[in-house]
C-alpha cells in the first residue's frame, strides 16, 4: 500500500529532527574537512551497507541496480554532498555555506519540473522565500558588515549551492526512480567519499581530534536522517522534504550553543522564528489539504 504525502512529511520531519545535532558534533570533534569527511564517509557508508546486506530481500537485483544511470547518480550525488559539506563548513564562513545550501528547495522544485514534470505549488513557493527571508535575515543580520566577499567567501557559497544541487537532485531521483536501493546506492557513495576522505588525509593524521563525536554523527545521526530524507521524497514532493530540511539551518545552531557555547545573536533568533513559523503555517495548510480516507 503506497503511502500519501503526511506520511512523507513526517518522515522527512523525523529526519531533519535527527540531523540537528551534526553541525555541533562536526564543531566538537575539532577535524578539517577531508579528515571528517573520512569518517562520516566510513561510518555512515558502513552502517548502510550493512543494513542493506541483512534487510534486503533481492540483493542481486539491487546490485544490478548499480549499473542504471540512477542508481550511479545517486552514488555520484552522495560522494559530492558528503565532499562539498565539509570541505566547506572547514574551511570557509559558515553563514556563507548556509547561504548556498539554502537554495535546496528551489533547486528540487526547478530538477522536479524538469525530470518529471512535477509543479511546485504556489504554497510551496510561497513557504519557499518566507523561508529564504528568515535564512537571510538569521545568517547576514548582525554578520553582515563582517562578511567580505572575498575568494573564501565566494567558494563557501559556491560549495553551499553544490551541496543544495545535489541534494536536490537526490531527492527528485529516488522520487522518479521507486525500485533504487537507499541504502546500497547512498550507503557506496557515502563509503566512497570516505575513502577518499582517507586517502587525502592519511591513515595517520586520521586519528588527531574527537573521534568519539564523528562516531556519533557517522555510525547514527547521519544514516538515519539521510534514509528517512531520502524515504520522505518518494512520498512527498522532493521541494517539500528540501523545504523541511531547512530547519536544520535553524536548529542546529541552537545545538551549537548547547555544546560550544555559542550564543545565537538577536537576528539569528529572529530569522530562525521567520522560518519555524513559515515551515510550521505551510505544514498546517498541508496536513489541513490531506484528501479524506477512502471507504470500502
Amino acid at each position: 500500500m503506497r503511502q500519501g504525502p503526511f506520511y512523507g512529511i513526517m518522515l522527512a520531519l523525523f529526519g531533519t529532527l535527527v540531523l540537528t545535532p551534526d553541525a555541533m558534533l562536526m564543531r566538537l570533534s575539532d577535524m578539517g574537512g577531508f579528515q571528517m569527511t573520512g569518517w562520516r564517509g566510513l561510518l555512515m557508508g558502513g552502517v548502510m551497507l550493512s543494513l542493506w546486506a541483512v534487510l534486503s530481500r533481492d540483493r542481486t537485483g539491487d546490485m544490478l541496480s548499480l549499473r542504471s544511470g540512477p542508481g550511479l547518480l545517486i552514488v555520484g550525488c552522495q560522494v559530492l554532498n558528503s565532499l562539498l559539506f565539509c570541505l566547506g563548513i572547514a574551511n570557509a564562513p559558515a553563514a556563507m555555506v548556509l547561504i548556498g545550501v539554502a537554495a535546496v528547495p528551489v533547486c528540487a522544485a526547478l530538477m522536479a519540473r524538469l525530470v518529471t514534470g512535477e509543479r511546485a505549488s504556489m504554497a510551496t513557493w510561497a513557504a519557499i522565500c518566507a523561508v529564504l527571508t528568515g535564512i537571510g535575515v538569521g545568517v547576514l543580520g548582525e554578520g553582515a558588515g563582517t562578511l567580505a566577499l572575498d575568494w573564501q567567501a565566494l567558494s563557501g557559497a559556491a560549495l553551499g549551492l553544490g551541496v543544495a544541487m545535489v541534494l536536490a537532485m537526490n531527492f527528485v531521483v529516488l522520487r522518479a526512480q521507486p525500485h533504487l536501493p537507499i541504502l546500497l546506492v547512498i550507503g557506496l557513495g557515502a563509503l566512497i567519499a570516505g575513502a577518499l576522505g582517507w586517502a587525502v588525509t592519511g591513515p595517520s593524521r586520521m586519528f588527531e581530534g574527537q573521534i568519539g563525536y564523528m562516531a556519533l554523527t557517522g555510525a547514527v545521526v547521519l544514516p538515519v536522517s539521510f534514509f528517512t530524507l531520502s524515504l520522505a521524497s518518494r512520498h512527498a514532493p522532493a521541494a517539500t522534504v528540501s523545504l523541511i530540511m531547512l530547519m536544520e539551518t535553524v536548529l542546529g545552531p541552537l545545538w551549537v550553543w548547547l555544546g560550544v557555547g555559542e550564543r545565537p545573536t538577536p537576528t539569528m533568533i529572529l530569522g530562525g522564528a521567520i522560518v519555524v513559523t513559515s515551515l510550521a503555517v505551510y505544514l498546517r495548510y498541508q496536513m489541513r489539504r490531506r484528501p479524506p480516507p477512502v471507504t470500502p
